[in-house]
């Protein structure tokens, strides 16, 4: 039995981990819950589940919460409460769903009281890969992906070494706007909103729904990619994979390739981060090929997408620049949505403040919080 504690329970990522649970109650326990600030969804799997703690970030909604919940569960508020759930003795690991920065400091607070963490939040490894990863081999815990595309890579690695591949490949689904015909690069200041929150192959969050139009998702994860399985950017690539059956691909010094397939269900990665290293019995996901009838592959068209260009330029650099690229996205993706500026704005905003950024080399946390809050006020 593993106790789990998940922040950002009320998330996409969040509900599928709360379903691998469900799924396996003889082997995952949820210990802790953290949340935002959906009240009513946090009660209902708090009455559901029992955890021993829950946090949400409003301390008016956590008062309302003790009170509707009685003495069985102890509930906490705000960033303390995170941290509270993210170093709690009884845990075994800690999963990280939480949208933007707010799980950098409890991740890296887990980490230093000895629990793996499981990590979904693309920002921990983004903003600070060097000091996590260096954090997690001082403390002699483990960094788990929770990603598809990652995920699907740590089970092709296997425990080989860096120094056996060549390249990893991360698979891009291309986004609701990968057909050049129907939207040549003319067209995109057209594209609405709701056009872009129509996912070809996933059900997921609002803010991840848009960086998978503008492919900064891809872009996010070379990134992630460089950190977890420590090679440098130059051997992180992408390929476009329209049936997203391929979640990723691994390319050793030999030439061989292993992949992972599967039906698009984020169960499984979550299920494997979970119960790693152990692979449980579970329904959820089926593959039939002979359905599927072909997997296709493409270049990415980094004309009409630069995301992946300007995340490789920031990844080779380092530095403060992740944190600058993946603060500026979030801000111009907002702006997006608020219907404040078009879509391809989004990446033109991103590159402008990279272009407009004095890099710190080898950051402390304070450093990459300085230059997460710069980028916010520079757009």
């Amino acid at each position: 039995m593993k106790n789990v504690v998940l922040l950002g329970s009320t998330g996409s990522i969040g509900a599928s981990t709360v379903k691998v649970a469900e799924d396996l109650p003889d082997r995952i326990r949820l210990l802790a819950l953290g949340a935002g600030n959906n009240f009513e969804l946090l009660l209902k799997q708090t009455r559901k589940h029992r955890p021993a703690a829950i946090s949400i970030g409003d301390p008016a909604k956590a008062r309302e919460l003790q009170n509707a919940l009685g003495a069985f569960t102890h509930v906490f508020s705000g960033d303390e409460g995170l941290i509270k759930l993210a170093t709690l003795p009884d845990a075994d690991i800690v999963l990280i769903a939480i949208v933007g920065t707010a799980g950098l400091k409890p991740a890296l607070a887990a980490i230093r009281a000895g629990k793996d963490i499981a990590v979904a939040s693309k920002e921990i490894l983004v903003m600070a890969g060097e000091i996590v990863m260096g954090e997690a081999r001082k403390y002699g815990v483990r960094v788990l992906a929770v990603d598809s595309e990652h995920s699907a890579i740590f089970q092709c690695l296997d425990g080989k070494p860096p120094g056996s591949v060549r390249k990893l490949w991360l698979t891009a689904s291309g986004g609701p706007f990968r057909d050049k015909g129907v939207w040549p690069r003319e067209k995109f200041s057209e594209i609405t909103v709701e056009r872009a929150l129509k996912h070809p192959s996933w059900v997921m969050g609002r803010k991840i729904t848009i960086d998978s139009a503008t492919l900064f998702n891809k872009g996010l994860e070379m990134i992630e990619a460089r950190w977890l399985f420590g090679v440098e950017m130059a051997r992180v690539a992408v390929v476009v994979h329209p049936q997203s059956i391929v979640h990723s691909m691994v390319e050793f010094v030999d030439g061989a390739m292993l992949a992972q397939l599967s039906t698009p269900d984020m169960c499984l990665p979550i299920q494997y981060a979970l119960t790693y290293p152990d692979r449980a019995p579970s329904e959820r996901v089926r593959t039939d090929f002979a359905k599927l009838g072909r997997l296709t592959f493409e270049e990415p068209d980094t004309e009409r997408f630069p995301a992946i260009e300007l995340a490789r330029r920031a990844g080779e650099i380092g530095g403060t620049l992740p944190a600058v690229l993946n603060a500026a996205n979030e801000v111009a993706v907002e702006a997006f949505v608020n219907r404040k500026i078009t879509f391809p704005q989004i990446t033109e905003r991103v590159r402008s403040t990279l272009d407009a950024h004095s890099v710190i080399a080898h950051p402390t946390l304070d450093q990459i919080l300085e230059a997460d809050a710069w980028a916010r006020q520079c757009l």
